[in-house]
């Protein structure tokens, strides 16, 4: 972010106080088909990625996990059976409609007693210091205005030892792959997204917040500016997503 108070949305420059009314105006818009556009644009493999970031969490039963951009619900349902009744889920999102999809569907099967749902800004979670053992963040940190801020909203609220795991998009580490993500991302994405969604600007714009967003060794060292430690990252699908981790001291 620059000192004249402005930031990307997508490649537009925007003012920082505009970006997060633009982003909600995006997610508003997806709410309704995100699963099924999650499935097409990444062939089903988001579901491997997320079944990953599950694996490393290291989450147990009781432990009291944050799935923050939480969207629909997908790592919350099953970190609901991992954590059973001792343990708590929270569901926290910025958008109102993506909170309301993951609600209804987790009710709908069944997910309840657990699992809190709440409204929140990255930015200023309300939550109290040393609150959660896990966080999640899937897809969501490329959205958020200022991430050096959000990183260090997470880190207060996590307990000494708990780890902070962010699932996003990042930077091809394959030449070859590089080229054909770029080609994919600018022509079949919007493609889709009017196709199924009815939206292709939307989708333009996702493919342009990955684009923008700090690459793994960035990321890395903004997680330790954060006051994290034992910081690290694995790439998936050759660097298209990479999952970040780090501990609370």
């Amino acid at each position: 972010m620059s000192d004249n108070k402005t930031t990307h949305f997508g490649y537009e420059t925007v003012a920082v106080d505009e970006k997060a009314g633009k982003v909600a105006d995006v997610f508003h818009s997806v709410a309704a088909k995100y699963d099924v556009m999650n499935d097409l644009m990444s062939f089903g493999v988001h579901r491997l990625w997320k079944r990953i970031t599950i694996d490393m969490s290291g989450a147990r039963p009781g432990n009291q996990i944050l799935d923050l951009a939480g969207g629909t619900g997908d790592l919350t349902r099953k970190f609901s059976r991992i954590v059973g009744p001792q343990g708590k889920v929270v569901l926290a999102d910025i958008n109102s409609s993506m909170l309301n999809v993951g609600r209804d569907r987790l009710t709908d099967q069944g997910y309840v007693g657990n699992i809190e749902y709440v409204q929140a800004n990255a930015e200023c979670l309300p939550f109290e210091d040393n609150s959660f053992d896990v966080i999640t963040m899937a897809f969501g940190l490329r959205n958020v205005t200022d991430k050096d801020k959000a990183l260090r909203s997470m880190a207060r609220v996590l307990k000494p030892g708990g780890r902070l795991l962010i699932l996003e998009f990042s930077k091809p580490t394959n030449p070859v792959m590089s080229k054909a993500y770029d080609l994919y991302s600018f022509s079949a994405l919007p493609f889709m997204g009017k196709l199924v969604a009815n939206d292709s600007e939307s989708y333009k714009y996702l493919a342009e917040s990955i684009r923008m967003h700090p690459d793994q060794e960035t990321l890395k060292g903004m997680m330790e500016d954060a006051g994290l430690v034992r910081c690290s990252y694995n790439n998936m699908t050759s660097g298209v997503v990479a999952l970040h981790r780090g501990i609370k001291p």
